[in-house]
């Protein structure tokens, strides 16, 4: 089985979710929230505002802890053909300046500021409904209920 601690930012304003579309191996695209890999030694707090300058452009402070959502993604389904378990720490997180880009040498090829009434119009991450629900429920335990993969929400 494989492991990958992430950290990912779920940026609101004015109605609106920042969303980051990825390419995925094999062709088409995904949208998702800012986010990523925690390395070895870093700090989820450090790596969510890490990975929101690499991949958008743009600086951000982290304004709470949302929430932690931990997931297994069967043989069948994950990208490399085995039992994956995927940990999330979801922190709620402002931008603070910086101007959208694309990701230099990386899979993110934009960042937009997404209605909350389009989100589901958007092929997605699965990740986006936890962000979002935890956002907007913040559940004391930090936890939400497993998000139904299918149509256009996927791992």
């Amino acid at each position: 089985m494989s492991f990958r601690l992430a950290a990912y930012a779920v940026c609101i304003e004015d109605g609106r979710v920042l969303l980051v579309r990825c390419v995925q191996p094999g062709g088409g695209s995904l949208w998702t929230l800012p986010g990523g890999r925690v390395e070895h030694g870093e700090d989820p707090f450090d790596a969510v505002v890490r990975e929101v300058a690499e991949e958008t452009g743009c600086t951000a402070t982290v304004e709470r802890l949302l929430g932690v959502d931990s997931r297994l993604i069967p043989a069948a389904e994950a990208r490399a053909g085995a039992l994956h378990q995927n940990v999330g720490v979801f922190y709620r997180v402002r931008i603070t300046g910086g101007r959208f880009r694309p990701e230099p040498n990386g899979a993110v090829t934009e960042a937009a500021w997404t209605p909350f009434s389009e989100v589901a119009d958007v092929c997605r991450s699965s990740l986006v409904d936890v962000g979002l629900a935890l956002a907007r429920t913040l559940p004391t335990t930090g936890h939400v209920a497993p998000v139904p993969v299918g149509g256009l929400v996927q791992h």
